[in-house]
């Protein structure tokens, strides 16, 4: 079973965010990479970020790559206004699926905890 998933949305152009970098650090000192996935063609994580069975209570930081890809579509400001956002949650084993969406354009995202 997986614990973390993630998907991206592209709110600029109505599509999903495909080939989108995304990491999973642990947040220790220093923080430990323990994924990195390429968003799949519905902007989705091909595999778990986390599986069940490799979760510790901790705080986890996605990263996810977005000034790349929006500079690839010829989206947005270059420099990027945003280019590596950085989402952190806390991760319990025993609370359930974690999916945390992201959406974005190359000036603003939202993000929630989804199913």
């Amino acid at each position: 079973m997986s614990l973390l998933t993630t998907h991206v949305l592209n709110q600029a152009e109505g599509i999903p965010g495909v080939g989108v970098l995304v990491e999973l650090f642990q947040m220790e000192d220093p923080p430990r990479r323990l994924a990195s996935v390429m968003t799949d063609a519905d902007g989705r994580s091909p595999v778990p970020l986390l599986p069940e069975e490799a979760a510790v209570p901790a705080r986890y930081e996605l990263r996810f790559h977005i000034g790349a890809y929006f500079a690839a579509r010829g989206l947005g400001p270059m420099p990027p206004f945003l280019d590596v956002v950085a989402i952190n949650v806390w991760i319990a084993p025993g609370q359930g699926h974690y999916h945390v969406p992201l959406g974005c354009t190359p000036w603003a995202y939202s993000t929630y905890r989804g199913s």
